[in-house]
């Protein structure tokens, strides 16, 4: 008996999938389709895929929520597509359409039964403060860290605090609990996810902070664009690099090739590009050289949407493309610790010797104290 669903959520996207010229042009960016080569896996094949969910036209099968689930959000094709089509609401619609009717894929049930029993994806125990123990607790400074530098790269979490304490900064680790990107980038009920929102935002204002500054471009993402959607966020959000872009760093020289990867989440979505590059640029001696991609057409590194966790084998293949492209570089530097680990997948894949790292542990030790 074929699978069809009830899309309620896809309803309010109808017009704008019927704008949908399917021209094409999305191929030419799409950095799952450059691997895989099918049209159901590019943005206008996910056009048509979420349509004839909406209509009841195709089953929700084990291939429609593969190439739905296949997405990794990056919104390059939202860049290059003439009609504007805005794909990630799309695509973000079908999977909480496609998770209401009991399609979840099993990876991502693991990380939302995390998230529900442990307040973050990994399935740690301790609180984010209590596995880091940063920052002196006082002042109006909150430091989200995020799951991703909490729990899998502390050196990012160490880094950023060291800089706050170089730089007199008297700040304090948020007790923080998943910011939600993760569940609402694969389809949990936006009800679940504004839970996990209320509980940020009631610590932060427990902690009288007026200003949060953010290591992963994820989270960032969500506290500058969603969460004031649903919640009401009386303070300031900064990524670090903007935080640290505005203050006066001096940098001890250092003789590398380096180049930087922009996070999908961080430029395209946030529209934040050249912090990161004002502070790589006060490195004396460094030499900065951009990829051939960079910036608002800069690739993805594979690892958003929920794809690292679904499809590891096709996100380390994008991560790998990309790190190619860095192969002029010494140094590649990012700013999300999602995209340094799935670099570094890609990049030991394809025997890459660039050297990856997030922009404050690339800065921490040049800066004089």
């Amino acid at each position: 008996m074929a699978d069809y669903i009830e899309a309620k959520n896809l309803r309010a996207a109808q017009g704008t999938m019927m704008t949908c010229t399917y021209c094409g042009f999305c191929k030419s960016v799409c950095p799952t389709y450059e691997g895989i080569g099918w049209d159901p896996s590019v943005a206008r094949g996910r056009i048509i895929l979420s349509y004839g969910l909406l209509r009841k036209d195709i089953p929700a099968d084990e291939s429609v929520v593969e190439h739905l689930y296949q997405c990794t959000t990056c919104k390059d094709c939202e860049r290059r597509c003439p009609s504007g089509i805005e794909v990630v609401d799309v695509v973000e619609r079908a999977r909480r359409d496609l998770v209401a009717s009991g399609k979840m894929l099993p990876r991502h049930a693991r990380l939302v039964a995390s998230v529900a029993a442990h307040g973050n994806p990994y399935g740690e125990a301790k609180r984010v403060q209590d596995a880091l123990r940063l920052g002196g607790g006082g002042g109006e400074l909150g430091y989200f860290a995020g799951c991703t530098a909490a729990y899998r790269n502390p050196s990012i979490a160490k880094a950023t605090a060291s800089i706050l304490d170089k730089l007199g900064e008297e700040f304090s680790i948020v007790d923080e609990v998943c910011c939600g990107s993760v569940l609402q980038r694969i389809g949990v009920d936006e009800e679940e996810v504004k839970e996990l929102m209320e509980r940020n935002v009631e610590a932060i204002a427990s902690a009288g902070k007026d200003e949060v500054v953010f290591s992963c471009a994820g989270c960032y993402r969500m506290f500058k664009e969603e969460y004031p959607r649903h919640v009401k966020v009386d303070f300031k959000v900064k990524h670090i690099s903007e935080f640290l872009a505005e203050r006066d760093i001096k940098l001890s020289p250092l003789r590398k090739k380096v180049t930087y990867h922009d996070p999908c989440h961080l430029g395209r979505h946030c529209g934040v590009y050249e912090a990161p590059r004002k502070l790589l640029a006060r490195v004396p001696d460094a030499e900065f050289r951009e990829m051939p991609r960079s910036k608002d057409t800069a690739r993805c590194c594979g690892g958003g949407g929920g794809v690292r966790s679904a499809y590891p084998d096709l996100s380390e293949k994008i991560a790998a493309r990309r790190v190619e492209e860095a192969s002029f570089a010494e140094v590649l530097v990012t700013t999300c610790p999602f995209c340094v680990n799935n670099l570094r997948v890609g990049g030991s894949s394809c025997g890459s010797k660039v050297q990856i790292m997030d922009l404050v542990e690339f800065l921490e030790p040049l800066i004089e104290a």
